[in-house]
């Protein structure tokens, strides 16, 4: 049993911790975003609440089957964009048009998911396609049916962490936002209030 002086100290010592880092997007998800989507859906639940599954980033790289330093530079790209170590994606099948052999390493990809997924996301829209040339909005034609996105960045100088005086080659970026949409009504909503910049 604490003693009445133990249990002053240890509620002292909680209240002096540090709180727990939560991504600024998740929070404004949790508070904002998820009772605007109840009203507008009409739903009683909040774990029926549309919400980011995870997002998935990569880097075709064709020619790295040949050069190992294209490939490389490709690796370093995604690890500095995501802040994850990215995996070696292989062709499955072989192409002879494309000089294809099954095996074959042509990109690299990262999944990601909870926080860094919302840390991401919230660079991407505040950051990165603010710095995109000639930008007119995401077209909101994108969307797979079932309320996933998908979307190409053209030039990966637009993540500031990304240093390309160090890279040889410049790669293109896919980024396939998945939700737990069941229509891509319900996708648009959920990324237009978490700040997407969609073309209306």
């Amino acid at each position: 049993m604490a003693t009445a002086d133990e249990q002053a100290a240890t509620e002292q010592a909680e209240s002096e911790a540090p709180e727990q880092y939560k991504p600024r997007l998740k929070v404004y998800y949790q508070e904002e975003v998820v009772p605007r989507l109840m009203e507008r859906f009409g739903l009683k639940n909040r774990l029926a609440v549309p919400r980011l599954e995870k997002i998935v980033l990569n880097i075709g790289a064709g020619e790295g089957a040949d050069d190992a330093g294209v490939l490389q530079d490709a690796v370093e790209t995604l690890r500095c964009i995501s802040g994850q170590q990215p995996v070696i994606t292989r062709a499955r099948r072989s192409v002879a048009g494309f000089h294809l052999r099954k095996g074959m390493p042509i990109g690299c990809k990262v999944t990601l998911r909870r926080d860094r997924m919302y840390e991401f996301i919230d660079r991407l829209i505040s950051v990165a396609i603010p710095r995109v040339r000639d930008f007119r909005g995401l077209s909101p034609d994108a969307f797979d049916g079932t309320g996933n996105y998908s979307l190409g960045v053209g030039e990966p100088g637009v993540f500031p962490e990304v240093d390309l005086d160090s890279l040889k080659n410049v790669f293109g970026l896919d980024v396939t936002v998945v939700t737990t949409a069941d229509t891509d009504q319900e996708g648009y909503e959920l990324l237009s209030l978490l700040g997407m910049p969609f073309r209306r």
